[in-house]
């Protein structure tokens, strides 16, 4: 059977409570708690200080008399401040360290109620850090407590003693895998947070998923820069400003959403607009101006495209995130703020390292937490929510809620999830092709007429061949897809069909003793279901 071995703090004003026979009708806690029968503790570890050592002694007295069945071992600190948090934090992780905790043998308990508020902060936190492996332990006194018909002077020691007054024990075990509500409070609370992050939209993609859960971990506790890759429109900026809600919902940013596209910027115009200048730093500059850096200050700055900035910019903005401050452009005296960095970008800046176009050191510092985001073509399964988001986002707009038939829907869905679909715009480009067809809706009903002239302007716009896609199978593997699209383009260049064969077997052909390259190709095209005049008809 395990033994029961609690810590706590001598009181030195609740188990101080009067001398002689009087302490005795007086509740003091850590003799309450060795005389509470409801757990039965065989070792009491004991805090005091040095100048409360008498009364230590008589706290050990008194327990013996009571319950003579527990050891008393007084650890004596040296804390010159009770209030001083560092202090008594330290002390007690110390005291933590040196212990031979053996919990295969032994229960623990922490004492919470004798010591400062401080006191009880840390032993909360060191118990819930696991460094002390034990339950918290709150001793209340005694709701009232019944006067003795005879005065307490003319009761014997033992008499007394048979009437010390109890409290109730109060037991805060802090392992949270035993608080099914609890846990179910912060996992809805996560999921709400990564519903932030993807506002909601319901998405099927594994990796997606994953990566939406990591970025709101790291949103929710760390400060540090994040780096959102991936191709454009993949939703870099609109990532970050869900971030951005997401620490000001937590209240761990209080300043505003700042973005710029670094795209835009070009000579002292970049330096200005990120970290300001003073009036006349350069021709036109007539007035002072404050920098978008500033402008972040208690909040979020994107900088979106950082890979187009420019070296002088890069160098300066690495200053400015290790040391949170900056020199405006022309001045000699240096601006604070404190933002947190989110940085976008759609180019290898591995590959602009070697080229000599980004600083290394600026790239550590802000690939802390790198994310490639996926693009629209690889999350196909997500293409349906996402056309119902956008939907949506068009009747809040524009206060019109456009809306698929059911068999335009079937269509307009079949394509955009099909290898036609290229998204080379990923859900830019998709939000643009909603809004042509939700514009052009005849009472904000979406046609299969308008949806197939969407679909033209779609392939049109990736500058695909209408004759050449309508002939290839939806239903093939990327490889097969890949391969007849070669020897389709090859049989429309050709004359005839033992032509076309020629030129596709020009190696084989010369290992077989008869040549039959017209019935190869008429075979390879037939899986298809095509015909050497169905290609040249269409």
């Amino acid at each position: 059977m395990k033994k029961n071995v609690v810590f706590g703090f001598l009181g030195n004003v609740l188990d101080q409570r009067g001398k002689g026979k009087r302490r005795w009708r007086h509740w003091r806690p850590t003799i309450d708690l060795c005389y509470q029968s409801e757990i039965g503790f065989n070792r009491l570890e004991l805090l005091y200080y040095q100048n409360d050592y008498h009364l230590l002694c008589e706290v050990i007295k008194d327990i013996k008399a009571l319950s003579p069945q527990i050891k008393v071992t007084p650890i004596a600190i040296n804390i010159n401040d009770p209030w001083d948090f560092e202090q008594v934090y330290t002390c007690l992780f110390d005291i933590a360290k040196n212990y031979a905790f053996n919990p295969e043998q032994e229960n623990y308990y922490v004492h919470i109620t004798t010591g400062t508020h401080v006191a009880q902060i840390c032993w909360f936190l060191l118990a819930e850090s696991r460094y002390y492996p034990a339950k918290l332990l709150q001793m209340s006194p005694p709701e009232k407590h019944q006067s003795a018909s005879q005065s307490y002077m003319e009761l014997t020691e033992n008499e007394l003693i048979r009437q010390v007054p109890c409290g109730k024990m109060n037991i805060i075990d802090l392992n949270l895998h035993r608080y099914d509500k609890i846990l179910t409070r912060f996992q809805q609370y996560a999921h709400q947070a990564t519903d932030l992050l993807k506002s909601g939209i319901a998405t099927c993609n594994q990796q997606f998923n994953q990566l939406i859960a990591e970025i709101e971990q790291v949103a929710s506790r760390s400060h540090a820069p994040i780096l959102l890759c991936g191709p454009t429109g993949a939703g870099k900026s609109f990532l970050a400003k869900q971030i951005y809600l997401l620490k000001h919902n937590n209240h761990q940013i209080s300043g505003q959403f700042v973005e710029i596209n670094c795209a835009t910027l070009r000579g002292d115009s970049a330096m200005s607009t990120l970290f300001g200048h003073v009036k006349g730093a350069f021709t036109g500059a007539n007035l002072a101006r404050t920098g978008l850096l500033k402008n972040a200050d208690g909040g979020l700055l994107f900088l979106d495209e950082i890979g187009e900035l420019g070296l002088d910019e890069q160098a300066m903005l690495l200053k400015a995130i290790e040391e949170k401050q900056f020199y405006p452009f022309g001045s000699d005296k240096p601006i604070q703020s404190n933002f947190q960095l989110i940085a976008g970008t759609n180019k290898d800046l591995k590959q602009a390292i070697k080229q000599g176009e980004f600083r290394e050191d600026l790239f550590a510092r802000i690939n802390l937490w790198g994310y490639q985001l996926p693009s629209l073509a690889q999350r196909k399964e997500d293409i349906e929510p996402n056309i119902d988001y956008e939907l949506a986002r068009y009747a809040k707009e524009y206060g019109i809620m456009p809306r698929f038939n059911q068999q335009s829907r079937r269509a307009y869905l079949t394509f955009a999830t099909s290898p036609d679909a290229l998204w080379l715009g990923n859900f830019r480009e998709l939000n643009s092709s909603i809004i042509r067809m939700a514009t052009l809706a005849p009472q904000a009903n979406i046609t299969l007429e308008q949806v197939e002239k969407e679909i033209a302007r779609l392939k049109q716009n990736w500058g695909q061949s209408k004759n050449d896609n309508s002939l290839i199978p939806t239903d093939i593997d990327e490889f097969d897809r890949y391969q007849l699209e070669k020897v389709i383009e090859i049989c429309q260049k050709s004359e005839t069909l033992s032509a076309a064969g020629r030129h596709l077997f020009a190696v084989s052909r010369t290992k077989k003793q008869r040549s039959n390259d017209a019935d190869r190709l008429k075979k390879y095209l037939a899986k298809f279901g095509l015909s050497w005049e169905v290609i040249h008809q269409s």
